[in-house]
């Protein structure tokens, strides 16, 4: 027989720590889509653009998205508790500069701060629970997380927009709220969660291979967020961005292959149950924060809804999500097999996004809350089951790479959904808005057509201000047209899943000298 697996935690005892490791996952989650509702509103006071409307959001991704392998390698080199304490002290600091930012460029730079504490935490939480129980077990813990996550990402516009209206609170409470709470999180983590110490102190972080992966990413969404707009898709600019891009991502895969301890290691992104979960996981990112982020945007510049109202039109997009993610995780951990369930949600993903590709400012509200709730459904059946895959097929040892490279894949995936989509609509919006302009008889050049530029509907006179409803109306629908050819890509791709039984220990057992005793049991 094999070496026995090592004991699961007492159930009393993880419960508790679940508490404070759920109350993080929650709120650096949140804050991922708690200004999107409140941002017409936030960039409008602060007189921003379109494009720093995205960067607010982009910025945090961006940054996010960057470290989550970093911090996921780091988890299993050093203390997990220790560094989830380290990235939840970075969140409350960046949460309390956002809070008191004067200007748009402020507010993004301390945006791309807390973007680095929302990557840390959100890949320790899920690199700790995987610590403490096994991936069948985890099959319905899973469906609780992608409840939180399905309520935080998509109920925080709800929230946000609430807070935006508060007259003695003000948007600056979208980046307050959270503090109290990670402050009461950190206190439970520190009195209840105990970790087995597995670490490595003669290895060593490959920075070379950090710095080379977060470079050549940061510059393929720079890249996308300014092309188009900035400069031509052909022209010097983009050859030198793309190009430099390749190349340092490039370097990063020779060093990759090279370091005894990579970031993201190779052998776990081209094994093919993780490359499959990879890229289904980077579309359901795209749909995860985009959906919320621009239909937040529709609600309010193209139907009029204020920040709160935008809101309550996104509830069936976050009921979609919490049902269905907590359903599949409770059958997932009864049955022990994931595949339909990814499957199905990401066929359901695409449905939900080809409905919403018809929006326009005039689209009855009951069809968009159908396109809202398909959308819903499909996140939430496919997101967190396809961390559950990746994760059942590494050892412990390795379980903090897994979890960041498909947290790394998946963040990706809504960072460049955001900037492409969000170039895309202001391309969009622009040419729409000129051809309004020029078929109401004005010069889409001149004064009277200026103050288009911006989300300040308010101080906009009437005909412009309808205009711009219109504009924001037809493109937020080109917008999921395009959802839906990346979403399909995905469903595609989840159709070769493998069929894994998940395995109902907390790490694989090490011993390959036996392996050819149990032949039997598997005919």
């Amino acid at each position: 027989m094999s070496a026995p697996p090592s004991p699961a935690p007492e159930w009393p005892a993880v419960k508790r720590s679940l508490v404070g490791l759920f109350t993080v996952l929650g709120v650096t989650m949140l804050s991922g889509t708690i200004v999107s509702v409140a941002l017409p509103q936030i960039v409008g006071s602060l007189n921003g653009t379109q494009a720093q409307y995205t960067w607010v959001v982009t910025a945090a991704l961006l940054a996010s998205t960057a470290s989550t392998p970093i911090w996921g390698k780091l988890a299993d080199l050093f203390d997990k508790k220790l560094l989830l304490q380290v990235s939840v002290v970075l969140f409350i600091v960046a949460s309390l500069l956002c809070g008191l930012a004067q200007t748009t460029g402020q507010l993004i730079a301390f945006r791309a701060i807390q973007g680095l504490g929302m990557g840390a935490s959100q890949v320790l939480v899920q690199v700790i629970i995987g610590s403490l129980v096994s991936p069948k077990d985890r099959g319905r813990l899973n469906g609780y997380i992608g409840g939180i996550m399905g309520i935080a990402t998509v109920g925080g516009p709800l929230v946000g927009g609430a807070l935006a209206e508060i007259p003695w609170g003000g948007w600056r409470w979208c980046f307050l709220i959270g503090v109290p709470f990670m402050l009461l999180a950190f206190v439970v983590l520190s009195r209840t969660l105990h970790l087995e110490d597995v670490r490595r102190p003669g290895t060593k972080v490959d920075y070379p291979g950090a710095v080379l992966i977060a470079s050549g990413v940061s510059l393929l969404l720079l890249w996308v967020t300014f092309v188009g707009g900035s400069f031509a898709w052909v022209s010097w600019q983009s050859a030198a961005m793309v190009g430099a891009s390749v190349v340092l991502l490039g370097l990063a895969v020779w060093v990759e292959s090279r370091v005894s301890e990579p970031v993201i290691p190779l052998h776990l992104v081209m094994r093919r149950e993780s490359a499959i979960a990879i890229v289904a996981s980077a579309a359901v990112g795209m749909a995860m924060f985009g959906g919320a982020v621009f239909l937040g945007q529709y609600f309010q510049l193209s139907r009029g809804y204020s920040p709160t109202a935008a809101g309550l039109l996104t509830t069936p997009l976050m009921l979609g999500v919490l049902v269905s993610s907590t359903v599949s995780g409770r059958m997932v951990s009864r049955s022990g097999r994931v595949k339909s369930y990814v499957v199905t949600g990401m066929a359901v993903l695409v449905s939900g996004f080809a409905v919403l590709s018809f929006l326009d400012e005039a689209t009855p509200l009951p069809v968009v809350a159908i396109g809202m709730l398909l959308m819903g459904t499909g996140v939430g059946m496919s997101m967190q089951n396809l961390v559950l895959v990746v994760q059942n097929s590494v050892p412990l040892r390795e379980l903090g790479a897994a979890s960041g490279a498909v947290a790394f894949f998946r963040s990706l995936g809504g960072t460049i959904g955001v900037s492409v989509l969000g170039a895309f609509l202001a391309n969009r919006v622009s040419t729409e808005i000129a051809d309004g302009m020029a078929a109401a008889g004005v010069d889409p050049s001149g004064a009277a057509a200026a103050d288009t530029g911006t989300l300040n509907l308010e101080a906009m006179p009437t005909f412009a201000r309808e205009i711009v409803e219109a504009s924001y109306g037809t493109a937020t629908g080109d917008l999921f047209l395009v959802a839906v050819g990346i979403a399909v890509v995905g469903a595609v791709v989840a159709l070769f899943l493998p069929r894994v039984q998940l395995r109902d220990s907390i790490d694989m057992p090490a011993a390959p000298a036996e392996e050819p005793a149990p032949a039997a049991k598997g005919t």
